[in-house]
């Protein structure tokens, strides 16, 4: 881990274990991308850029034709000066113009990594295990000046960017557009991949050649989404799972993002990632500034389970924070698909103890206990117990379960608010609007306006008055509807393009404030599912419920897409009734728990209702869970078949000494007449020698990975497998 500045080339190299990232300076002005990719050495690196005549394309010089900006690879671009390609950032000027042209002033390199002011990050847990370039720009003549930052992590192959964007004028300025990175590539002979969908269908991968002109991704509805995620990938030809180059790009934000990859006219390929410019406007008053999310950008030669494999290693270690971070995560019990809002104290309490006999360790209470909350057309922000169905309160309620022997967790949605609510009679300028227009309800809610000060502290008060109020230990924190109508009545005309951002800051600033009050509490947000399962929320929650849609056989393409970037550690994965409540289709319980068990384990069902059979199953489930949950909660994953691509679907887990596996095998359809197919596994040690424990028989890891493991015979549809491995000792 290093960067090095050559002072007599003038070029930035930024070194992991295994990638270089380089950068120069053209004519001691312009940062101009150089390589990124497998690591090379430090000499003769400047020659990598040449100018070039190109047709159509202004120069800066004219006595020096061939030197365009619209030709320059560089690392932060702007509008208006030459370069007519996707820019970073775009200021609008006092006298109405937008053209900014920001140059090179000084640099900095520092050990550790900065953190950034109200925004989540990746950290660094001492200063000797990161190294940070700060790179300033400025346009003195517009009063704008820019500090790139660029920060490596010891052990990880990746480059984390950000941007600050700062008023150095004498009067305000609008920031139009201010992304979080700018990297131009050579060519443009790449596939691109994608995490794309829909409520209940979240996060399916998608692949497709690059093209001229533009392709990407981004979300205008105020939060990720279900429909995108803040990340794309570029893939060299013929890249798979474990060969090949990629070149990721995460954005550790919550809100509207804009990712896109422009090929130019030259064959060339832009990328930039960063808060949509669509709806934003930032006003910046003389001295103040403005900083970008951060950008997290990941190398893999070894194909994209190598780049998933460093985002997941990354993401669970360094962007995680807090008690679970390394904790196992204990099995649960929840009871929305068990009773909806129909339930008393006893009922819950009859629940709980049928998870306590299956050896279930948390029990969670989900929506419908606070206010008058009988459906879902009321109560959200009425934060206080209906004692109606628990007429003794939650203490006794979660005391009641705690005497079984089993924690207790409890289902919020802050950031809502109902029109039939004690909150809104009180405060009906809370939630986002804009006057005089329609206010457009989702689910019967509206959206409190966490730009506020004041709301945020109402949400930070009430949320943690409930969970002061007894002995809680996990709290499911959901979000249901996307924003409309994004206006703040607390902000003036000049800031309303603010909101959205602003919302994301007071978010930020409430989850941080309330998981630091409460860090006994494993928090697991969620968003109808998975509409908001981004590297933001997961630095202050470290688990995300991951669709709405638990059925096995759609939960293997969600799951298998969501592993691109996620660890398994952040996966809710559940057991729910069949017929399935979103498709209705009826799967085996084996089935379902084998699926279930790839991630953060537990039931969503009415345990009371299980015959002795499914009881004595269940509770197998549990006991295996528990043994090999550290294993799929810190473990190396690897996709071994991909459900994109055919009927059958396979992964495995494998951890850190290559001591112990689970590979899981899962087909949707039978077929008739069919051999019996091996899988060939992959991570193992392959001078070990491996026991399958449910066998004992012995297998060398080198068999299991070149020639594979014969798969036992399985009769009808959705079938599944589980395979434990653990090295025997020599």
């Amino acid at each position: 881990m290093s960067i090095i500045y050559d002072a007599e080339h003038q070029v930035f190299h930024l070194q992991t274990a295994n990638t270089s990232y380089v950068f120069g300076l053209v004519r001691g002005a312009y940062p101009v991308h150089l390589h990124w990719g497998r690591k090379i050495r430090g000499a003769a690196l400047s020659d990598l850029y040449g100018p070039g005549a190109m047709g159509f394309s202004s120069t800066v010089d004219p006595k020096e034709p061939a030197f365009s900006l619209d030709t320059l690879p560089q690392e932060y671009p702007g509008y208006g000066s030459g370069d007519f390609r996707e820019p970073a950032y775009e200021t609008e000027l006092l006298n109405g113009s937008t053209v900014t042209e920001l140059t090179y002033v000084s640099h900095s390199i520092l050990k550790g990594k900065p953190a950034l002011e109200g925004l989540p990050a990746v950290y660094a847990e001492s200063g000797d295990e990161a190294e940070t370039l700060q790179l300033v720009l400025e346009d003195t003549a517009a009063g704008v000046r820019a500090v790139l930052s660029y920060s490596i992590l010891k052990g990880f192959d990746s480059i984390i960017r950000s941007a600050q964007l700062t008023n150095t004028g004498s009067g305000p300025l609008k920031l139009n557009r201010a992304l979080s990175v700018a990297l131009d590539f050579p060519h443009d002979n790449y596939e691109l991949i994608q995490l794309s969908g829909s409520w209940a269908r979240e996060r399916h991968l998608v692949r497709a050649p690059l093209h001229n002109g533009r392709q990407g991704i981004d979300s205008k509805r105020g939060a990720s989404s279900h429909q995108q995620n803040p990340f794309l990938a570029l893939l060299s030809p013929q890249t798979v799972e474990d060969s090949g180059e990629a070149y990721g790009f995460s954005l550790v934000y919550s809100g509207s993002f804009s990712a896109n990859a422009d090929v130019d006219q030259y064959g060339t390929t832009r990328v930039t990632m960063g808060i949509n410019p669509f709806g934003f406007r930032w006003l910046l008053a003389p001295g103040e500034s403005f900083q970008t999310p951060e950008a997290v950008l990941v190398y893999s030669d070894q194909g994209i389970g190598g780049m998933s494999r460093t985002y997941h290693r990354l993401y669970r270690t360094r962007l995680a924070r807090g008690l679970y971070r390394d904790e196992p995560r204990p099995v649960l019990i929840n009871n929305w698909e068990a009773t909806y809002f129909d339930f008393d104290a006893d009922k819950i309490e009859d629940i709980a103890r049928a998870g306590k006999a299956l050896g279930i360790e948390l029990f969670v209470l989900d929506d419908g206990w606070f206010g008058r909350r009988d459906d879902d057309t009321t109560s959200l922000g009425d934060w206080f117990v209906d004692t109606r169905k628990l007429p003794q309160g939650l203490p006794d309620l979660v005391e009641r379960v705690r005497r079984l022997g089993m924690q207790f967790g409890l289902w919020f949605e802050p950031e809502m608010v109902s029109p039939d609510s004690d909150l809104y009679r009180a405060h009906p300028d809370w939630c986002l609007h804009v006057q005089d227009r329609r206010r457009s309800q989702a689910r019967n809610q509206l959206i409190l306006d966490l730009s506020r000060q004041e709301v945020c502290d109402y949400i930070i008060e009430s949320v943690s008055t409930v969970l002061a109020s007894a002995p809680i230990t996990y709290v499911k924190w959901d979000m249901n509807r996307h924003m409309t109508e994004i206006g703040s009545a607390a902000l003036p005309p000049e800031r309303q393009g603010e909101t959205a951002h602003r919302y994301m800051l007071g978010l930020y600033r409430v989850m941080e404030e309330i998981t630091s009050k409460f860090p006994h509490v494993l928090f697991e947000s969620c968003s109808g599912g998975g509409g908001r399962f981004d590297p933001g929320i997961f630095h202050y929650m470290p688990q995300t419920w991951t669709s709405d849609d638990t059925d096995a056989v759609e939960r293997l393409k969600i799951q298998y897409g969501t592993s691109i970037v996620y660890p398994a550690s952040s996966m809710g994965s559940h057991i729910s009734a069949v017929p399935n409540h979103q498709v209705h289709r009826n799967t085996s319980l084996a089935m379902r728990g084998d699926v279930a068990m790839s991630g953060n384990f537990g039931y969503e069902l009415d345990l009371t209702q299980f015959t002795p059979e499914e009881q004595a199953e269940a509770a197998a489930q549990v006991a295996f869970y528990k043994e090999i949950r550290s294993l799929v909660q810190q473990g190396d994953m690897y996709r071994l078949l991909s459900p994109f691509e055919g009927n059958e679907t396979a992964w495995m887990f494998v951890n850190e000494g290559r001591t112990e596996a689970l590979a899981g095998y899962f087909r949707v359809l039978a077929s008739p007449n069919t051999n019996r197919p091996r899988l060939r596994l992959q991570g193992l040690d392959p001078e070990k020698d491996y026991m399958l424990k449910e066998t004992g028989d012995v297998y060398g890891g080198d068999r299991l990975m070149y020639a594979g493991l014969l798969l036992p015979e399985l009769h009808g549809d959705f079938q599944s497998k589980l395979f434990h491995f653990v090295a025997v000792e020599e």
